[in-house]
């Protein structure tokens, strides 16, 4: 007989909302899984009932955000799953499921159904239109991304997999705003301080970069202390920093108080780099990218590849490199998730000669004009 237990499981409690009970919960269940503490509170009920359903022919589905088919969250919990000899059997893909509650909040999730056999017919539905009706498709069979191909989980990488620039993250401020200036307030400055433009430099996160907006950082890397001091101004606004981050409930920011003038972390290119958000819209065709100087800022919500080529430029703005996007990233509600060790250092590069790589080259520069 086969047993089919549906149920939803809720919105998902990630790791920084989750109770110190559900934590613990956690580390019970996956104490032998790597990197659990990505996963949402709600794959318990997945690793649960794979255990309970060992050796037997009972098939179980659960209505899920669509998180644990997408980005981090694959590796983690299906690698152990499919070790386990877990087989998906049909899949839902991402639909939006309207709650009943007050606000009518919608919900992005997936329907997974698995058994602890593998099976003939297997289905994947598919929503064009996520608040429409789904059309079937036959699958021989379903992985853990939800598309017709071999058991394959991609995980985490701290190198690229191929020769090519290597990937960081933007620079990361934790400074209460206090670092950062919006046109208006930079114009304020300059009006009380002069001498303060020479440490005044264009700050870019992922919205600016996108939408084309204005900000600016006081970047006082290399500032002497007898400079700082000539700016009272400024000094001021490295006071608030301090306060901001001693305030901070984690000792980490706390311990860099000291440093006030300074974002948290660094990681300026000392050249050009490719600006990469971490975050953009899937309306898009193309995640935009961009070429920069040392001397614009980029936040951490962004990635940054510094001493990239034009190559590079052009194969991450290819088809195959957004196509390689959709499948093994994840996806922030709807929006695509560029992730430094998951996306680029996992994407395979083509093995381009001299001639191929002019092409590229050629195509990408008119991208940048």
């Amino acid at each position: 007989m086969i047993l089919h237990v549906v149920a939803s499981t809720g919105i998902p409690k990630e790791p920084n909302f989750r109770t110190a009970e559900q934590n613990e919960d956690m580390d019970k269940l996956f104490s032998v899984v790597k990197n659990h503490k990505s996963l949402d509170y709600v794959t318990c009920w997945f690793y649960k009932a794979a255990q309970f359903i060992q050796g037997t022919r009972i098939t179980v589905a659960f209505v899920s955000t669509n998180s644990i088919t997408q980005g981090e969250q694959v590796a983690p919990l299906w690698q152990p799953l499919l070790n386990q000899g877990i087989h998906l059997h049909f899949a839902h893909r991402t639909f939006a499921w309207d709650s009943e509650a007050r606000g009518k909040a919608a919900v992005h999730v997936v329907i997974v159904g698995f058994a602890d056999f593998d099976t003939d017919g297997k289905r994947i539905f598919d929503y064009l239109n996520i608040k429409g009706e789904p059309v079937e498709i036959a699958a021989n069979n379903v992985n853990p991304y939800l598309i017709d191909a071999p058991d394959i989980v991609v995980d985490n990488r701290t190198k690229p997999l191929c020769n090519v620039s290597e990937i960081v993250y933007g620079n990361k401020p934790v400074d209460g705003g206090f670092l950062l200036l919006s046109p208006d307030e930079k114009t304020e400055l300059l009006a009380k301080e002069p001498l303060a433009a020479k440490w005044l430099k264009p700050l870019l996160g992922a919205e600016e970069f996108i939408n084309g907006k204005e900000r600016w950082c006081l970047w006082l890397v290399g500032i002497q202390p007898h400079e700082l001091r000539a700016l009272p101004e400024v000094m001021k606004r490295v006071e608030q920093v301090k306060a901001f981050r001693l305030a901070s409930s984690k000792a980490q920011t706390r311990d860099k108080a000291s440093a006030a003038a300074f974002f948290v972390e660094n990681r300026q290119p000392q050249g050009d780099y490719i600006l990469v958000p971490r975050v953009s819209s899937e309306r898009r065709d193309y995640v935009p990218m961009g070429f920069f100087d040392h001397n614009t800022i980029s936040t951490d919500l962004n990635n940054m590849i510094p001493n990239a080529t034009l190559y590079e430029f052009g194969v991450l703005e290819s088809k195959m490199n957004m196509v390689w996007l959709a499948v093994v990233g994840g996806k922030m509600k709807s929006d695509y998730r560029y992730s430094a060790k998951l996306v680029y250092n996992n994407f395979p590069w083509p093995d381009a000669d001299d001639k191929h790589r002019q092409k590229v080259e050629v195509a990408a520069q008119a991208v940048l004009e």
